[in-house]
């Protein structure tokens, strides 16, 4: 697949103009209103703390933050006990406070196809090569965590 040789923090900056553009170029339908608007900044701050802390855990291990390479480590610490995909949660977090701050219908559009195209890009391929390459490992973490939250 083509788009796979792209990394995933491209097509959260690619997302987060194109919402940008949008509100303000076409700022069609506004449904979130000050002060409520605030509450995006939650989202964002707790989709970067996730983001920074998956990355730690993952240079802790040595491990790679690009999808298309190979890996040793099956790593089921930390945030990854709680989600299999703490980065994209991240990300989706960061896309969704940002559509909140907006308000706007553009950004929420944006961040739903965004989370629809990490999944089938990326999560689906890496849950894939994490089982090729972990068997019965990947098989027995994948059962007890979930995929999102």
């Amino acid at each position: 697949m083509k788009l796979i040789n792209i990394n995933p923090p491209v097509y959260v900056y690619t997302a987060l103009l194109i919402m940008l553009l949008l509100h303000f170029l076409i700022p069609l339908v506004k449904f979130v209103y000050y002060p409520y608007t605030l509450s995006g900044i939650l989202a964002i701050v707790i989709g970067i703390i996730l983001n920074l802390t998956a990355d730690s855990i993952l240079k802790k291990y040595n491990a790679t933050v690009k999808p298309m390479l190979e890996t040793d480590v099956l790593i089921t610490t930390g945030v990854f006990r709680k989600t299999r995909n703490p980065m994209y949660l991240g990300f989706i977090l960061i896309l969704l406070g940002t559509a909140i701050l907006l308000g706007s219908i553009f950004p929420f559009v944006i961040t739903i196809f965004f989370a629809v195209l990490m999944h089938f890009v990326f999560v689906l391929f890496e849950e894939k090569k994490l089982e090729d390459e972990f068997g019965s490992k990947w098989l027995e973490y994948k059962d007890t965590v979930r995929r999102w939250i």
